[in-house]
């Protein structure tokens, strides 16, 4: 069964659990390859609330930068150009808050916000810097680096050389 950790089982599988009321708990466990502990808890949810849906799943910890979202998205919507490191800076500084680099990147994108640069440039009427494959290919454009030959005698087009080079 294809399980994440964090994500709740499938509707579908919980009722089939509590379908078989009259089998013992590792026999239903068993049947539907699953864990005893999942059964039990099942069961006890079932019991306590009445509800066979699975409870809300919490973040008992909350962000550290959460009630500054909207000071960020003012931030960024300012137009400034500013790298993470930059925004790091600017939160300690203004708001006492020391961040980590990953801290300030994942509330940037749970708040849906985007610091790329090559966005900014169109805007400007800049152009944006060459890619990482635009670097790799040859000057015709072929994808091919400037071998003259690969291991087997091969060339660019692929036709055999006579190997006298």
């Amino acid at each position: 069964m294809a399980w994440r950790r964090g994500r709740a089982y499938g509707q579908d599988l919980r009722e089939r659990v509590l379908g078989a009321a009259g089998l013992s708990l590792r026999a239903v466990a068993a049947r539907f390859a699953v864990s005893p502990s999942y059964v039990a808890k099942v069961r006890a949810r079932l019991r306590e609330t009445g509800e066979a849906t699975p409870g809300p799943q919490r973040n008992h910890v909350p962000s550290r930068l959460a009630p500054l979202a909207d000071a960020l998205r003012a931030r960024v919507a300012s137009g400034s150009d500013a790298s993470l490191a930059e925004l790091r800076a600017w939160v300690l500084a203004e708001h006492g808050v020391r961040v980590s680099q990953p801290v300030m990147w994942k509330t940037l994108a749970r708040l849906d916000l985007t610091l790329k640069k090559t966005r900014l440039a169109n805007l400007a009427g800049m152009p944006a810097a060459p890619g990482r494959r635009d670097r790799r290919r040859g000057h015709d454009g072929s994808g091919f680096a400037g071998f003259a030959h690969d291991a087997f005698g091969r060339d660019a087009r692929g036709d055999v050389s006579s190997g006298l080079g």
